[in-house]
């Protein structure tokens, strides 16, 4: 089964096929199709990561904040 998004990209290369062609080869892809599979994987596991590490990063700030909002009742501490 191939990717319809793999093709369009591939088909819409015009001029710059035989670019990515020999740039797939030199990276060891067998096909064009293969790279560009590969590509778009690395993307979504990028764009998966960045916003894993944004939501971390909320929970940490949301924590520090509510560590640092918490008050003392008595005025002796």
């Amino acid at each position: 089964m191939q990717n319809q998004e793999i093709i369009r990209k591939i088909e819409n290369l015009k001029g710059r096929k035989n670019y990515e062609e020999k740039k797939a080869s030199k990276l060891g892809f067998k096909t064009l199709y293969a790279y560009y599979e590969d590509r778009i994987l690395k993307e979504k596991n990028a764009a998966e990561k960045k916003n894993k590490e944004i939501a971390d990063a909320k929970i940490e700030e949301h924590s520090a904040v509510k560590a640092n909002n918490t008050k003392k009742s008595c005025s002796c501490c």
